[in-house]
C-alpha cells in the first residue's frame, strides 16, 4: 500500500498529462475542447509528460536506486507546467528527467552490458536530444523524429530481452543491429536537417517489423490462452501499424506538414505504441504499483477500438475527408479513454 501510494501520484500526473495531451490533439482536429490553448504542446505532452513519466517510473523501480526517481518526478512536473502554460519551464524540466532517465540507462548498461541494454540507453540519448532540440528552436516538430526513436528503440529493447526465450539463433543480434542503425540515423538525419530522415526511420520500422516477426516470442505466445495471448495480439497488431508507418514515411520530407504527415506519426504513436502499450499495462502496473491486474475478455473491447477509429482516421488523412479524420480522432481518445476505465474498474473489482 504504501509502495502505490508513493509511486501513484507520479502516474497521476502522468495521466494530467495524457488527458491534456488528448484534449490537444482533438483541438487540432477542430474539435472544440479544453484543450485547444495547448495544441502547441501535443507532442511533448504526451510523448515526454505522458511516456516519459511511466517509462521513467518503471526503469526507476527496476533500478532501485532512490535517486531515480528524480527522473519521472521531473517529467511530471514539467507536464504540470505545460499544461498550467509555462512552456519553456515545462521544456527544461523535461529536459532535467531525461536527462537523468539518461543517467540510469548508463547505470544498467554497467551493471548488465547486452544489446537491449544499450538499446533502452541509446532511446534515452534520443529522447534527452529531442528535448534539447525542442528547447533549443521552440519547434516540437523538429524533435519528433528523436522523440519517435525514445519509444521505438525502447519496446524494441524490451521485446529483445524477451527474445532470449527463444531456441538461440546466431543471427539474432547481426540481423537487429541493421534496424537500430537505421533508426537512429533517422533520427540524427533530423537532427541535421536532412530531409532523408524519415524515410530512414521509416525503414527502420519496416524492418524491425520484418525483424520481431522472426524473432519475438509472440511467435508461440499468440497459441496459448488468457493474458498471454492478449498480449500477443496487441503486440502483432502493433507491428502491423508499425510497417504502415514506416511505408507512408517513405519519401516524406522533414518538417512537411500535411495529412501524409499525420497518418505516418499516428500510425505509430498511436497504433504502434499504444498497441504496446494496452499489451504491457496489465503486465507492469502489478510491478510498479503493487496492485492486481486480473485479465478479464473485456481488454480486447478497447484494443478492437483503438484499431479500428486510427483505421477510420487514416482514410480521412489520405482521402483527405476532414469529417472522417475528424471522428476517427475522437473515437482514438475514447480508445484510450475506455483502456484506463477497463483497468480501473478491473483493478477495483480486484481488490473487493
Amino acid at each position: 500500500m504504501t509502495v502505490a501510494r508513493t509511486r501513484l501520484p507520479l502516474l497521476a500526473a502522468g495521466g494530467v498529462a495524457l488527458f491534456a495531451g488528448i484534449a490537444a490533439g482533438e483541438g487540432r482536429l477542430g474539435w472544440p475542447t479544453a484543450g485547444g490553448g495547448l495544441m502547441a504542446v501535443h507532442g511533448p505532452l504526451m510523448v515526454c509528460g505522458f511516456f516519459g513519466t511511466v517509462i521513467g517510473l518503471e526503469r526507476a523501480v527496476a533500478l532501485g536506486k532512490g535517486w531515480g526517481y528524480a527522473s519521472p518526478a521531473a517529467t511530471a512536473l514539467g507536464g504540470l507546467l505545460l499544461v498550467a502554460g509555462f512552456p519553456v519551464g515545462g521544456a527544461w524540466a523535461l529536459v532535467l528527467g531525461s536527462l537523468v532517465f539518461t543517467l540510469m540507462s548508463a547505470a544498467v548498461l554497467r551493471r548488465q552490458w547486452e544489446v537491449f541494454t544499450a538499446a533502452l540507453g541509446l532511446g534515452g540519448a534520443c529522447w534527452l536530444a529531442g528535448n534539447l532540440v525542442w528547447l533549443s528552436t521552440g519547434a516540437p516538430q523538429a524533435a519528433v523524429p528523436s522523440w519517435a526513436a525514445f519509444l521505438v528503440l525502447t519496446i524494441a529493447g524490451e521485446r529483445l530481452e524477451l527474445s532470449r526465450f527463444l531456441p538461440p539463433w546466431r543471427w539474432r543480434i547481426p540481423t537487429l543491429l541493421p534496424v537500430l542503425a537505421l533508426l537512429l540515423a533517422g533520427a540524427g538525419a533530423a537532427a541535421a536537417g536532412l530531409d532523408v530522415a524519415w524515410s530512414l526511420f521509416g525503414l527502420g520500422l519496416i524492418s524491425l517489423t520484418l525483424w520481431s516477426l522472426r524473432n519475438d516470442v509472440v511467435r508461440r505466445t499468440i497459441r496459448q490462452p488468457g493474458l498471454t495471448r492478449y498480449v500477443a495480439v496487441c503486440l502483432l497488431s502493433g507491428y502491423a501499424w508499425a510497417a504502415v508507418s514506416g511505408a507512408l514515411m517513405l519519401g516524406l520530407a522533414l518538417g512537411e506538414g500535411g495529412l501524409r504527415t499525420d497518418a505516418a506519426l499516428h500510425s505509430l504513436f498511436i497504433g504502434f505504441v499504444f498497441s504496446m502499450v494496452f499489451g504491457h499495462a496489465p503486465v507492469i502496473l502489478p510491478a510498479v504499483l503493487r496492485i492486481a491486474v486480473p485479465y478479464k475478455p473485456g481488454f480486447y473491447g478497447p484494443l478492437v477500438l483503438l484499431h479500428a477509429s486510427l483505421g477510420l482516421r487514416l482514410i480521412g488523412d489520405l482521402a483527405e475527408i476532414h469529417a472522417v479524420r475528424q471522428w476517427g480522432g475522437l473515437a482514438n481518445a475514447a480508445a484510450l479513454i475506455v483502456f484506463i476505465l477497463t483497468i480501473l474498474v478491473t483493478v477495483i473489482r480486484a481488490r473487493r
